[in-house]
């Protein structure tokens, strides 16, 4: 199958890149002339007395693109100074970086306080950008260049290319950016940046590989399932989706943390030429967890929860935890996660470097939690709990209805009793209109308005409590449209009663808790007499029940049955699922909802007959 993407045509695709992030960033960015570069604009000026590199070190890296936000969202004050973008998943040009470090960094004799380049470590990035840096130096620019290694995916005795340079990378930008910002020589903050790259490990996962821009067709390298018909994902894969250390069934969450925390564990840190386990219980930790550009923010956030809880249920404490978006791989559905643990002399040094602010259009700051042994947000807001006043009966406007409870009691029973064994219709026209639940959604309110009628927990003493009460069952029983409408309706109806004027409540008052309880499903729902809803039988049964004054209850029946008749025969729905079907499937059919409406009235009046 041949792969979706935004795309035009694939050897343009760098620069339309380069073009769509200039229009994002008006102010904030600058292209360098003939080279796939991105500068900060601060280094249009032609003035070299204003030159940025006059009064801190610049900071370079770059790569093949496809990795975005790295590396060129990375740049800004505090963080990079630029970035150099290769082809899709290719190194840039010796010439482009050359250039670049040109632009950045004035010669010693011009007072130029020389440049950091960071290179991932890959075999062409580390040429190129050695290349350059050589040729830069030679011509009175001095540079310094520092390669990140941060894959434990990677043997350590696994030849001499050794670990791939992942997302940890962008914890060296980043610190190494603080260091910069603060004035410090290329000296010490290329002993930082070294520090950190030496410190951080890294690892993936994930559950598709990536499949590039241009590709005949979608890389569907280990989207198979294994024999036992088990989907299956990988560890330790590349960000270019190279392959990892194995593909295994899809583990949960906290099974793929777990796996991904003891790779990461055993591969460990160089400590003075020893192989030390990457942390260890009291250390602060920054933890990185990247998304390689097709994971959903929902599925990243319950990822970090897994890495976090069990780092912390290890002994240490995650002091910055960052999710999100920072150097991916296209569209790979898939995740890392970085760990850098800050330990020793320069512990607190790198927390406040990382902590330096930035306006860099790619970073997402990390929100800074320093003092106690517990987040603040792991303490909730207490709720607010408002208790049922024990003398609300009280205030409650006495009833002029005759013989309101036992006539109360046999409505509700009745009604209830009806519209459960109406499942059958209702559930027909639904699944002809709509989504095929009307009818057991009703049926379950319905047994559970008979079941707290029968527990007494549904009141009958006064309509205000009995409007309350069955709400209060329409809200624990039905879900869905139809059963927030219904509650939205006796709420109302039992609010209005509650203040009505006059020596109490009468039947009138009554029809006009039933218009008003109609008219509030209609301003939160949406819908209007004529939306083929509910309302269709509601509105039309209102207006006949005002028109009698509460009394005529046949009456009110009859407009719901008609109202109800009407909806068959209209051609086009404005509200719920009807609205996304054609005029052929709803001919015929009356609203599932409106038939309710119509069977509950009817009811009401046999009984009161």
């Amino acid at each position: 199958m041949k792969p979706k993407k935004f795309i035009n045509i694939a050897a343009d695709a760098v620069d339309e890149f380069i073009s769509g992030l200039l229009i994002q960033y008006p102010n904030h960015l600058r292209k360098l002339a003939n080279h796939q570069v991105i500068l900060h604009s601060s280094f249009a000026t032609q003035n070299k007395d204003a030159h940025p590199n006059k009064s801190r070190v610049s900071l370079l890296s770059g790569g093949g693109s496809g990795h975005e936000p790295s590396h060129a969202g990375f740049v800004g004050e505090n963080m990079l100074s630029g970035a150099i973008l290769g082809g899709i998943f290719a190194s840039p040009s010796v010439n482009s970086i050359l250039a670049a470090i040109r632009a950045a960094t004035l010669t010693s004799s011009e007072g130029g306080k020389g440049c950091l380049l960071i290179v991932k470590n890959y075999t062409g990035d580390r040429l190129n950008f050695g290349m350059a840096c050589e040729i830069a130096n030679a011509e009175g620019r001095l540079v310094k260049m520092v390669v990140v290694a941060d894959d434990c995916a990677i043997e350590r005795k696994k030849g001499i290319t050794g670990a791939r340079g992942v997302a940890g990378t962008v914890l060296v930008h980043k610190i190494a950016g603080g260091a910069a910002g603060k004035g410090l020589d290329l000296d010490k903050v290329t002993k930082i940046a070294e520090t950190v790259s030496k410190s951080v490990g890294s690892l993936g996962c994930a559950l598709n590989t990536v499949t590039i821009p241009g590709a005949d067709k979608v890389n569907d390298r280990f989207s198979k399932a294994d024999d036992a018909g088990e989907p299956m994902m990988e560890l330790g894969l590349g960000i270019h989706g190279e392959a990892g250390i194995r593909q295994c069934p899809l583990m949960s969450c906290d099974d793929i943390a777990k796996e991904m925390l003891s790779i990461i564990q055993s591969y460990g840190r160089d400590v003075d030429s020893k192989i030390v386990p990457l942390y260890k219980p009291n250390d602060e930790l920054i933890v990185l967890v990247n998304n390689l550009g097709g994971t959903s923010n929902f599925e990243m956030s319950l990822l970090a929860r897994s890495l976090v809880t069990q780092l912390e249920a290890a002994g240490c404490k995650a002091k910055r935890v960052l999710v999100g978006s920072f150097m991916t791989s296209f569209d790979m559905q898939g995740a890392s996660v970085s760990i850098l643990p800050c330990t020793g002399d320069i512990s607190k040094d790198l927390l406040n470097l990382f902590d330096e602010k930035t306006d860099a259009p790619g970073w997402l700051a990390a929100d800074v939690w320093n003092n106690g042994d517990n987040r603040p947000s792991a303490s909730e807001i207490e709720e607010i709990v408002v208790e049922k006043d024990a003398n609300a009966a009280e205030n409650l406007p006495p009833v002029l209805i005759n013989d309101y409870s036992n006539k109360a009691r046999d409505i509700v029973s009745q009604c209830a009793i009806a519209l459960a064994n109406a499942e059958p219709t209702l559930t027909k026209y639904d699944t002809i209109v709509g989504d095929g639940d009307c009818g057991i959604t009703m049926q379950r309110g319905a047994k559970e308005v008979l079941s707290r009628l029968e527990s007494k927990l549904l009141r009958v003493d006064n309509p205000v409590n009995t409007f309350a009460d069955l709400a209060d069952a329409v809200s624990a029983s039905m879900g869905g449209s139809s059963g927030i409408l219904l509650e939205l309706m006796f709420r109302k109806a039992s609010t209005s009663l509650q203040s009505v004027s006059g020596d109490g409540i009468t039947p009138k008052d009554m029809a006009v808790a039933f218009r008003n309880g109609c008219e509030a499903v209609s301003f939160y729902g949406g819908a209007q007499e004529g939306s083929r809803t509910m309302l269709d039988a509601m509105f039309p049964a209102s207006a006949a029940m005002l028109a009698g004054d509460g009394a005529d209850m046949q009456a009110s029946a009859n407009a719901a049955q008609k109202g109800a008749d009407a909806t068959a025969a209209m051609i086009s729905a404005d509200a719920g699922r009807s609205n996304y079907l054609s005029e052929e499937v709803l001919k015929g059919t009356p609203d599932p909802g409106a038939v309710a409406v119509a069977l509950v009235l009817g009811t009401m009046a046999k009984a009161l007959e």
